[in-house]
């Protein structure tokens, strides 16, 4: 495996990312982890993500100076080349121009990191995203690349086992970037390509039938893809002893109960339970407004369901739910710069003292790895291919207040947003798309008369896992359609606006 250490950077989570693709695993720490701990994790080599501070700065995030004493090598982007430079007795300064966005650089050094990558003319684009420069390095070390800007952009010790990068090879945007991450991965780390959904489901279905034993297993199913698969794979494991919950929350898509209801009764039968539970939920979420408050009621609420249903089946000592990495990383505040992006209700919605044990298969994957593993354990293409829905539902859609209302007001709009979505064909092409109802009202004209009316925000984005996320280029014509049959045929809206801005800096959700 490859360890990351976080030092709150933007892209970390991409950085994870494309080392899996390198089919090598990969686990992301916080940067003041023990060195103890990244040594019994055993890694291959360990990268040292960006970040925003400066490390001259006064409470710069630093690692403990062992790790980087570590006999594996380290590869620092960005402020992780940063730490390796200044800990080693380099010189880093605030740049004279910062470099944002597409940059060139020229290779200067012959080194195993930038094997098989043939710059053209002009040099190699990468993406810059840095205010300092590295004014001098450590004793030994060489440069391997420049730019107009930054004299010092990629680096090396004289050991060949410490490098940075000023640059960000894990953006799409940094040509041969994969191809720099693979050599740092397979050429300098030397690790073994072995991380492939084959193994991973095989080793997870042994991991499960040892810890259930003999034991019941109840799984939380919504009817996405992430529950859907962990079914699959623990139904693979302990078959009849697995038993399926879905919940109608009351914060559901139009028509979605009957729907998951009819898909999932084929597969499992009788071993699929569906509970309505909506008026529960609405009184959990009852006058808050808070988005982070109302991802807790529901985890909180989804878990009591639960453990009242488990009383019904002998046997259950376990709850199967599918959490997935970005679930665990946007939930969890490491103590530094990293912060709590948003509470996943099935992550920091749980109760401290549960009565059913959990089992997350997916937790360490990201999701499009998800669909791979789940075609291996006989999940429906249908199924696999669905965009993705929050656990929390249109209760995260629904800006403030959560009523009755104002769910039906949402339901319609986004019923009418995936139907122009599916009848222009795009909706493969695009990750997700729905709507949003604001807590604003604006003024209108609807038959020669004045409105005050809601507006409604439409969001479509283009991603690969959900960890960054582009806003959709849909046509105007379908957004045009898509805005007046909201008008014409949803009472209660009078605007609507559509989403322009990706992931980072936004999140997908707006809450």
């Amino acid at each position: 495996m490859i360890v990351v250490l976080d030092f709150g950077g933007q892209y970390t989570q991409l950085i994870a990312r494309r080392i899996r693709e390198q089919q090598v695993y990969c686990e992301i720490h916080p940067y003041n982890v023990a060195p103890a701990k990244i040594e019994a994790l055993k890694p291959e080599g360990v990268v040292l993500s960006g970040g925003p501070a400066a490390v001259y700065a006064e409470g710069a995030p630093l690692p403990d100076p062992a790790i980087l004493a570590l006999d594996v090598p380290i590869l620092g982007i960005c402020y992780g080349m940063g730490v390796l430079s200044h800990l080693g007795g380099g010189v880093v300064g605030r740049a004279v121009r910062r470099e944002f966005g597409r940059t060139r650089i020229q290779i200067t050094g012959d080194d195993p990191l930038f094997a098989g990558i043939a710059p053209g003319p002009d040099g190699l684009a990468v993406w810059m995203s840095h205010g300092d420069r590295m004014d001098s390095l450590p004793a030994g070390w060489v440069s391997l690349a420049s730019s107009d800007n930054s004299p010092i952009a990629a680096c090396r010790d004289a050991s060949g086992t410490r490098y940075g990068l000023q640059f960000h090879p894990e953006v799409v945007h940094t040509d041969y970037g994969a191809d720099i991450l693979r050599n740092f991965v397979r050429r300098v780390c030397g690790a073994t390509p072995n991380w492939t959904m084959e193994g991973f489901v095989e080793n997870e279905i042994a991991t499960i039938r040892a810890r259930v034993g003999d034991a019941h297993v109840i799984c939380a199913l919504s009817g996405g893809v992430d529950s859907a698969v962990t079914a699959g794979i623990i139904d693979r494991a302990i078959g009849d002893r697995l038993t399926c919950i879905f919940v109608d929350n009351g914060v559901l898509r139009a028509g979605e109960a009957a729907a998951v209801t009819e898909m999932f009764r084929a597969r499992f039968g009788d071993r699929l339970r569906v509970i309505d539970a909506g008026d529960r939920f609405l009184q959990a979420l009852d006058g808050i407004e808070d988005p982070e408050t109302k991802r807790r009621a529901i985890g909180r609420t989804f878990i009591e369901v639960f453990e009242v249903e488990a009383k019904s089946i002998p046997g259950v000592a376990f709850l199967a739910q599918g959490t997935l990495y970005p679930d665990v990383i946007e939930s969890v505040s490491f103590k530094g710069p990293s912060a709590t992006i948003k509470t996943h209700h099935n992550v920091g919605g749980l109760p401290e003292h549960m009565q059913l044990a959990l089992i997350e298969p997916l937790r360490e994957l990201f999701k499009d790895e998800v669909r791979t593993l789940g075609a291996l354990v006989d999940v429906p293409d249908d199924i696999l291919q669905r965009q993705p829905f929050p656990g929390p539902g249109l209760a995260i859609r629904i800006l403030g207040a959560v009523t009755r209302e104002r769910l039906e007001i949402l339901r319609a709009c986004d019923a009418i947003v995936l139907e122009e979505i599916k009848a222009a064909g795009l909706y493969r092409a695009v990750w997700q798309a729905f709507a949003v109802l604001l807590p604003v009202k604006t003024v209108g004209v609807m038959g020669d008369g004045r409105t005050y009316e809601n507006v409604v925000a439409i969001r479509a984005v283009e991603s690969v896992d959900g960890m960054t996320a582009d806003w959709a280029r849909l046509p105007y014509d379908l957004l045009a359609t898509m805005s007046n049959r909201i008008i014409n045929e949803v009472t209660g809206v009078n605007r609507v606006v559509y989403d322009i801005s990706s992931k980072p800096p936004a999140t997908i959700e707006w809450e």
